[in-house]
């Protein structure tokens, strides 16, 4: 195989492996360290022997993912308020015409999915994210992670009822998310706090990701009333300069919000039946970096 060959060929899988990669990691930047150090063993490996470069590709990303999370856990490091993943932009549109993919991409994608990811062990989250996400059958998975099939029903199982327990239950159609995300984004920015009332679920939750690093709520903001009455106080005071671009981030609409052109924030709504029943707001500029060039 050819340098240029072997190039192509990696270049060819690379958005499958930051697919896995990132629903392993939540983590943008981790996810493309992963698939760059995947890039590295492919390239010095001999490929001779490999027959099918995609499943060799995902187990090495795998692997590697599984390995990085396990640093973390390890090192047990504190996070400063309520954790969201980084915002990972999408753009199904134009290459996931079907509504029902789209409906599965939103689903392995979305903020309230990888929250729950986080609390699975790295295995779980691995055999999870091959099921569930790309399809893998269990015999390609057990080859995949060198266990054994029955072992990897059972890392299965347990991981999808863990995430069925605690997955709220959401709207997908993008163009229903959006419509509701640009009246709220017109209340919110008027500071109109009946217009937000008649959006907002009664047991509507703010989640607000800073990191300790930016302005944002330390703890969870419950009920309707609490949550409209800050965004009512808070969003019309931004300064003169802020704009509004909608992006399609984990599988549904968002706002990324500028500050003088450079990322200030992403908010993106969990909508049921119409109404908002989780807004997700990620201010920590760690995870807004990799956006600046949107």
């Amino acid at each position: 195989m050819s340098a240029d060959t072997e190039t192509d060929v990696f270049e060819e899988h690379r958005p499958l492996l930051m697919g896995v990669a990132y629903r392993m990691l939540g983590r943008v930047a981790d996810a493309e360290d992963v698939v760059q150090d995947t890039w590295l063993r492919w390239s010095r490996d001999d490929r001779a022997e490999v027959r099918e470069p995609a499943a060799y590709l995902v187990r090495i990303t795998t692997r590697l993912a599984i390995d990085r999370l396990r640093q973390v856990q390890a090192r047990g490091e504190a996070y400063v308020g309520p954790w969201l993943p980084e915002p990972y932009v999408t753009e199904s549109g134009a290459t996931v015409p079907d509504a029902a993919d789209r409906a599965l991409l939103a689903d392995s994608v979305s903020f309230a999915v990888l929250v729950v990811l986080e609390s699975l062990s790295p295995l779980e989250r691995a055999v999870f994210v091959l099921r569930e996400a790309f399809g893998y059958p269990y015999a390609e998975i057990a080859s995949l992670l060198d266990r054994g099939e029955a072992a990897v029903r059972q890392l299965a199982g347990r991981a999808r009822r863990h995430v069925d327990e605690r997955r709220p239950r959401y709207e997908v159609d993008p163009a229903r998310r959006r419509e509701v995300t640009e009246r709220f984004l017109v209340a919110a920015s008027d500071g109109d706090l009946d217009g937000l009332m008649s959006l907002l679920a009664p047991d509507v939750r703010l989640v607000g990701d800073s990191g300790g690093k930016a302005k944002a709520p330390a703890r969870i903001v419950h009920t309707a009333d609490k949550v409209g009455r800050f965004l009512a106080a808070v969003v019309p005071q931004a300064p003169a300069e802020t704009s509004y671009r909608f992006v399609e981030a984990n599988g549904g609409p968002a706002v990324l919000v500028l500050a003088g052109g450079e990322p200030d924030s992403l908010f993106q709504l969990e909508i049921t039946d119409g109404r908002v029943t989780t807004v997700y707001i990620v201010r920590n500029p760690d995870k807004l970096r990799h956006l600046a060039a949107r």
